[in-house]
């Protein structure tokens, strides 16, 4: 809230008027009118305590919960007197929101607090813990809904809805349903899904032996063996083999990173030797050339090189039929 410091003076029986006037639209529950005249109110620099409270009603009972909301922030910034009665507004609006989370982080840093008021804690603790079953209650319905819409993709083969709705429910950190797991092993499931669905078991700690079929490989680990993308070994060490492109030509070596992941992304979990780092990072080389139309030397091009290349390729494309960036 900013409070302008240019000194205007209203006459005493002009503020009286509209604090009368204020009150009794409140009084009347006529709003609207009363958030006009509150508002003339504060251009004059009448910051009370009243006038604000009354400001903060209207514009709950107008349905302006988000400036309602950043009204209340501001104010809880000032930390005066009145801090508690603006807290039990603001955990109002979050708790009417559905803002869950965010209720539940500001109960827990009010909580630790050692001067928070003994009458509140009781409060705090029961409408955190009403906060916390809203979400559970929230998250498990919006997840069934998902997990139908899921399984609609799967039949009609959309793979840009299947990733969506994977990644919406991995967010939830709820546990996939033992089917979904199944489709790791499943062929014709689109490699990037199956990259999707092995994230998610990564993000929740999944510490059973799941079976995962890419590319004519099969493999069977534990996804709490395996690092994420950007942490794995072959990441890093490709990284360093181009970095000396980033000093030279940062655009393009901000393309081969991209591209290495989108390449990485796809084969996840599985990924190529650590041995064929250099032959990898030629073919990266070589693509980002091409794709800025510079003078390619295919003749010295190792064989490995060209087979990179030609995954590589075949990876992005994969990555971009599925993922809009």
């Amino acid at each position: 809230m900013q409070r302008n410091q240019s000194k205007v003076v209203l006459f005493p029986t002009l503020k009286e008027d509209l604090e009368r006037k204020s009150l009794e639209a409140l009084e009347q529950k006529k709003y609207s009118k009363a958030l006009v005249t509150i508002n003339k109110l504060l251009s004059y620099h009448i910051y009370s305590h009243e006038i604000l409270i009354g400001k903060l009603i209207c514009l709950i009972e107008l349905g302006n919960y988000t400036e309602a909301e950043d009204l209340c922030i501001d104010l809880l910034k000032l930390k005066d007197e009145h801090y508690y009665n603006y807290l039990h507004i603001y955990l109002t609006i979050l708790f009417q929101t559905e803002k869950f989370t965010a209720l539940m982080n500001q109960i827990d840093a009010e909580l630790t607090n050692n001067s928070l008021p003994y009458e509140f804690k009781s409060q705090f603790q029961q409408l955190y813990q009403l906060a916390k079953q809203m979400k559970v209650d929230m998250i498990a319905e919006e997840s069934t809904e998902f997990l139908d819409n899921l399984h609609v993709a799967f039949d009609e083969q959309d793979f840009v809805k299947q990733w969506q709705l994977i990644e919406n429910l991995r967010k939830m950190s709820i546990d996939p349903p033992q089917e979904v797991i199944t489709y790791l092993s499943k062929k014709d499931i689109h490699p990037v899904i199956k990259t999707a669905i092995f994230k998610w078991l990564v993000d929740l700690n999944y510490s059973s032996e799941v079976a995962v079929e890419k590319f004519n490989l099969k493999v069977f680990i534990k996804p709490t063996n395996i690092p994420k993308v950007r942490d794995h070994v072959i990441n890093n060490e490709i990284i360093y083999a181009i970095n000396e492109i980033e000093q030279n030509n940062p655009s393009l070596f901000i393309m081969l990173e991209q591209l290495l992941y989108r390449y990485l992304y796809a084969l996840y979990p599985i990924f190529p030797p650590t041995e064929d780092v250099p032959y990898i990072a030629e073919a990266l080389k070589q693509i980002g050339e091409q794709y800025l139309h510079l003078a390619v030397d295919r003749q010295s091009t190792t064989k490995k090189a060209l087979h990179y290349i030609k995954e590589i390729q075949m990876c992005e494309q994969l990555y971009l039929a599925v993922i809009e960036e």
